[in-house]
């Protein structure tokens, strides 16, 4: 299931948004080693180490949405809901300085 966070930046503002989102989400949990790919203009492969374990997911960007999904073993399960929420807060917040011109 995608988790939508919705921005009204159009497409090329909205990928410095997600990189810089990301890019900062990497410092804060660097223990969990999250990368990020881009595969073509609007899609980024993502992952990250929880406890051994690779989670494995998305990043899709167009002119309205910033859309996440995470493919997540089930004993990970509860760990998706965290981690899907702590991007959200990554990318809504370099949202919010894109629109005040700081990006």
């Amino acid at each position: 299931m995608k988790h939508v966070v919705h921005h009204g930046l159009g497409l090329e503002t909205a990928k410095k948004v997600a990189d810089a989102a990301f890019a900062s989400y990497q410092q804060r949990f660097s223990q969990y080693h999250p990368q990020a790919r881009w595969v073509n203009d609007q899609r980024a492969e993502i992952t990250f180490k929880v406890k051994g374990m690779a989670l494995m997911g998305s990043l899709e960007v167009n002119e309205r949405d910033i859309e996440m999904d995470l493919e997540v073993p089930f004993v990970l399960r509860p760990f998706k809901g965290k981690a899907i929420g702590l991007i959200e807060e990554e990318i809504k917040k370099w949202i919010d300085k894109a629109k005040s011109g700081q990006l």
